[in-house]
């Protein structure tokens, strides 16, 4: 059954997880295919993805068309890039590298069109008058500020990238996994307690239902790139006469 960004909205605050995927490969026809695995919602990556914004009409429109909500992590944080995927058939976006609650401000009100916001009309394709704002955290400035931030007014949610918050906080490599994991929990803990939507980025099935247990209910639950090599690979070993893949 297809659904709107509305009804992503309203379960997010409803405390329901919903189940996305995250695309960093170009064209209609992979948004298309991703949106037919039955996926609530497909986040386009224009960040670091190869997609590019001039595919942005018709990849929106194939993910909306196979049932599935189009969301868009934008290049940047600056208001063109807010409102450009807005413009182009995104029902929402989500937003990187954003600094502290002053500047998720100023990104809720690039995507709200005035009195609310600074958002310029100008729609060509598709898209929603109220789309989805959700702010990423992925630096040590906006964790500093967290409770400020999931106070914002007209935040739909907040997203981890692990990542990066990783690099910003100093916790990278093995020997501080389980310091970053920590640090994860606590965000998702945080945003509960605060009745804001989290997700925290996830590559894998089990590791989205990891975070999913702890509260998470913008569930991102493979990236497209990463599953392909993945699949590929497992059916070149059995080829090669390697074992069958676990089937559980």
């Amino acid at each position: 059954m297809a659904i709107s960004e509305v009804d992503l909205r309203r379960r997010w605050s409803d405390g329901q997880a919903c189940h996305g995927l995250w695309s960093t490969l170009p064209g209609a026809v992979t948004g298309e295919v991703l949106a037919r695995t039955g996926a609530d919602f497909v986040v386009v990556d224009l960040q670091h993805g190869a997609g590019a914004e001039a595919e942005l009409p018709g990849v929106a429109a194939a993910v909306t068309a196979a049932g599935s909500v189009p969301l868009v992590r934008t290049r940047s944080p600056a208001f063109a890039d807010v409102g450009r995927p807005l413009d182009l058939g995104a029902r929402g976006v989500l937003v990187p590298n954003v600094r502290d609650a002053d500047h998720a401000r100023e990104v809720v009100a690039a995507c709200r069109y005035a009195p609310a916001g600074g958002r310029s009309i100008g729609r060509l394709s598709g898209g929603a008058d109220q789309p989805l704002v959700v702010v990423m955290v992925e630096t040590a400035t906006a964790l500093d500020d967290l409770d400020a931030v999931l106070a914002v007014e007209g935040l739909d949610g907040v997203y981890v990238g692990p990542g990066d918050l990783s690099l910003s906080l100093g916790l990278t490599g093995e020997q501080r996994r389980e310091e970053l994991r920590g640090v994860l929990s606590s965000i998702v803990a945080r945003a509960g307690a605060a009745g804001v939507p989290v997700g925290v980025h996830a590559y894998s099935g089990a590791e989205a239902a990891g975070y999913a247990a702890e509260g998470a209910t913008i569930v991102t639950v493979a990236v497209d790139a990463v599953s392909l090599r993945e699949a590929v690979t497992s059916h070149l070993g059995v080829a090669r006469g390697g074992p069958e893949p676990d089937a559980r």
